[in-house]
């Protein structure tokens, strides 16, 4: 059942709202306004009144010359606009998804990424660099390099490195800072 629109005084409010809220003194007592669809694109306000224990349903709208109407409507149409609210806020956050997705490029990507890629030369120089590394730590003293990778590779401490080889804290601490100072002498002019 539909009833003709009723120009109203003040717009209403509640789900597809555009308008500030509209309650009378009685309406405040005995309303239980529809606010968990709330949708600010939609040109209709949905509201519900118990009045005397019954309940009423509205929609309110803005007709074309913008004057606030509001229409008692039965519940069946009442419940097929709060489908068609659901239906209409899934339908464009879909869309905005996918344009978020259709927008992405390359350039956006890469702003976003924590660690951007590293160009094709950075990437060739760090491999030429760990390679060369590798080839000093290898060349090291046997002691030195086993030392030096239980620290580095591995991050024991000194202590936990002296406990292992029985010997003191110094004597690791100073394997390591030697093999540390061959190295940058080999890799100083890379």
């Amino acid at each position: 059942m539909l009833t003709y629109g009723r120009k109203m005084d003040k717009p209403a409010f509640g789900v597809g709202c555009r308008s500030p809220p509209f309650q009378s003194e009685f309406s405040q007592k005995n309303s239980d306004w529809r606010k968990d669809m709330f949708d600010n694109t939609n040109p209709y306000t949905l509201r519900t009144e118990i009045v005397e224990g019954i309940t009423h349903y509205y929609v309110s709208f803005m007709d074309g010359q913008a004057i606030p109407r509001e229409t008692k409507v039965s519940r069946p149409v009442y419940l097929e606009f709060c489908r068609f609210v659901k239906r209409e806020r899934n339908l464009r956050r879909s869309d905005e998804r996918h344009i978020e997705q259709s927008d992405l490029t390359d350039e956006t990507l890469y702003n976003r990424a924590l660690q951007p890629p590293k160009s094709v030369e950075d990437a060739a120089i760090d491999d030429i660099r760990d390679e060369q590394l590798r080839q000093v730590i290898a060349e090291l003293p046997e002691t030195q390099r086993r030392r030096f990778i239980l620290y580095h590779e591995f991050g024991l401490t000194y202590e936990q490195i002296a406990e292992m080889e029985g010997c003191t804290k110094r004597a690791i601490k100073f394997s390591v800072d030697l093999a540390e100072e061959k190295i940058k002498e080999k890799l100083k002019d890379f």
